[in-house]
């Protein structure tokens, strides 16, 4: 699914046209935030970031900051054509690219919510997603793609649910009453569904092919932020900084 990354830079340069930074050398970095700084202390304990299964590379550009979750994280620092030029072959890579995409839009004044919410947040959110939906679609048969935790449980008792993960250790248990279900039941579960609501990760894992062009399309979270505006795509953040 390289043409979509290959797009998102093609998008980007062209609003880049004119730009100074373009020519000039700009240190960037992205680093792996502690769960503590990343979300500060939710009620709950169970999001992926505080189990250890992903972390938010964090992005600085001239000061605007972007985020993008990954299961591969570390440092990097370089310039902004560096990362554009960049082979996007694994998650760490993409995980880059992606944080760095949102800053870079930050900092052009694009885009907004390129920070993960913090604290009580996530569940302020996952009731706001559900009267959104029920809203916007009605009462449609939901997929979500990636387990977040208050969203399954807002959504769960207000709707038709079905969740797909990769984390081995959600598939196959029963969260809020809902069946995690895995890869392997995507067909299945896509073509069940009215409404598709994807995790801005599958940016960064390159799973986002299955789903973009498939069915009415949400998706949520910071992640997502840049390449949801370079790309039309609808996305759900009610309380991203």
């Amino acid at each position: 699914m390289t043409y979509i990354y290959d797009e998102l830079k093609r998008r980007l340069l062209e609003k880049l046209e004119g730009q100074s930074i373009l020519n000039e050398k700009v240190r960037v970095k992205a680093r792996a935030l502690t769960p503590e700084e990343a979300i500060g202390n939710p009620e709950a304990d169970d999001f992926p970031l505080q189990k250890g299964k992903e972390r938010l590379m964090h992005a600085d550009f001239r000061g605007a900051f972007g985020q993008a979750f990954t299961d591969r994280y570390g440092d990097f620092e370089g310039s902004l054509n560096d990362i554009l030029q960049m082979p996007l072959k694994n998650n760490y890579r993409r995980g880059i690219f992606v944080a760095t995409l949102n800053a870079v839009l930050r900092y052009l004044g694009k885009v907004n919510s390129t920070i993960h919410c913090k604290d009580k947040e996530p569940t302020l959110c996952a009731s706001e997603l559900a009267k959104f939906i029920k809203r916007k679609f009605g009462a449609v048969k939901v997929v979500q793609v990636g387990f977040q935790p208050r969203m399954v449980e807002s959504l769960a008792g207000q709707f038709s649910l079905r969740v797909l993960d990769l984390d081995p250790d959600n598939i196959g248990r029963e969260k809020f009453g809902v069946l995690i279900e895995g890869p392997e039941a995507t067909e299945r579960a896509i073509q069940w569904a009215d409404l598709l609501l994807i995790t801005g990760t599958t940016l960064v894992n390159n799973t986002i092919g299955q789903f973009s062009d498939r069915k009415p399309v949400i998706f949520y979270g910071t992640t997502i932020a840049g390449a949801a505006y370079l790309m039309g795509w609808p996305r759900f953040c009610a309380y991203g900084n």
